[in-house]
């Protein structure tokens, strides 16, 4: 994605927060929150991300919630990676990613 494509999608979301997983080129699952998940997970890709998955790139993205307030999408996050690995795919599985991606004009 050219880096217009996502500064314009980050203006027509900005005021909204995400968590989200990621899956890790190893298979592990990393979550994090974002006021802007293009950005985030171009960081990702691009070695800027979390310290955590710098070493295991490419991530993809298989989770992904909306929420109104950073605070909202920060407590999300700790609930989350308080789950089991079982929990999480779990999460994936019924979380209807496309569904969201497409809904809120989100292109990654």
């Amino acid at each position: 994605m050219q880096q217009e494509e996502i500064e314009k999608n980050s203006s027509k979301n900005n005021h909204k927060n995400y968590t989200y997983i990621v899956e890790c080129s190893d298979g592990r699952l990393y979550t994090g929150w974002t006021n802007c998940i293009e950005k985030r997970l171009k960081d990702h890709n691009d070695g800027k991300g979390a310290k955590y998955t710098r070493a295991r790139r490419p991530v993809k993205l298989r989770y992904l919630e909306i929420l109104d307030t950073k605070s909202e999408a920060m407590k999300r996050e700790a609930a989350i990676k308080k789950l089991r690995r079982s929990q999480k795919q779990q999460l994936i599985e019924q979380g209807c990613l496309e569904k969201i991606l497409l809904e809120n004009h989100i292109s990654i």
